[in-house]
This record gives structure tokens, C-alpha cells and sequence, in this order.
């Protein structure tokens, strides 16, 4: 065997670790829990009778208003309907620290109370296809 092909490839993992430039690159790709990172959440928007139009125009504003807010990231949301009408969205928040803001921010009250008129949120364990192994969903958008 030639000495060469074993003692090259340690030779340059070593120079790696002793520069710290592994340790480096490791640290960088594992986002530690005092970084800010995205919340993604999932809301389900029971139509209130004679609203189901009126929520489904709202919920594809919905992540657009946030984001000229600067809450959300810009991560497309996603938007389905279950079979019983009710909507679900998908989508992310910059942080925590946002979701805490929203409730001061005065735009996102009024987007809120546009919502309390058109639908009641529902958790969405209790919409019937998330009991299924493979929740199904028609697309919305």
C-alpha cells in the first residue's frame, strides 16, 4: 500500500480540525436555540354560514398583509379546504418575537377582526381528515 493515499487525507483532516475550520462549518449548519428562527403554524378557519367566499379572498391576503408587516417570512403559504368547508392555512412567522408583536400591531388587529366576522378559528385536531394517516386536502390555493 502505498503511504501516500493514508497519509495525505489525515494530514488535511488534521490541518482542518487544528485551523478550526471544521469546527467552524459544523457550527454553522446547526442553528443553535438562541438564534431567531421561523415558527411555522397551522390554522384552521371555520366559515361562519354565507362567509366561505368572503373567507377564502381573506385567507389569500392573508400572508401578504402579514408580510408588509414585516411578521412573516417569505416562505409561500399554503392554503387548503376540508371536506366540511373549514380552511386551513399553513404558513410562517419570522419568530416568536413577531407572533408577540402582532398582537400590539394595529394593521394586524384590523386583519383580525376581518377574520372574527367571516369564520371561528378551530384547532385542527378536530378537522376529520387529520385523523387519517394521509390528510387530504382540496387546494385553495
Amino acid at each position: 500500500m502505498n503511504p501516500k493515499w493514508f497519509v495525505l487525507p489525515v494530514l488535511a483532516l488534521a490541518v482542518s480540525v487544528g485551523s478550526g475550520s471544521l469546527a467552524k462549518s459544523t457550527k454553522e449548519q446547526a442553528p443553535t436555540k438562541s438564534q431567531d428562527v421561523g415558527r411555522i403554524v397551522i390554522v384552521g378557519y371555520k366559515p361562519k354560514p354565507g362567509k366561505a367566499e368572503a373567507l377564502r379572498s381573506l385567507t389569500s391576503t392573508h400572508v401578504q398583509r402579514l408580510r408588509a408587516e414585516g411578521l412573516v417570512t417569505a416562505r409561500e403559504g399554503i392554503i387548503m379546504e376540508a371536506s366540511d368547508g373549514t380552511i386551513i392555512e399553513v404558513f410562517e412567522w419570522k419568530s416568536k418575537e413577531a407572533i408577540e408583536s402582532a398582537h400590539k400591531n394595529p394593521a394586524v388587529q384590523v386583519l383580525w377582526k376581518e377574520f372574527g366576522d367571516v369564520c371561528d378559528y378551530v384547532p385542527v385536531g378536530s378537522i376529520a381528515e387529520v385523523k387519517q394517516l394521509f390528510a387530504e386536502f382540496l387546494p385553495v390555493r
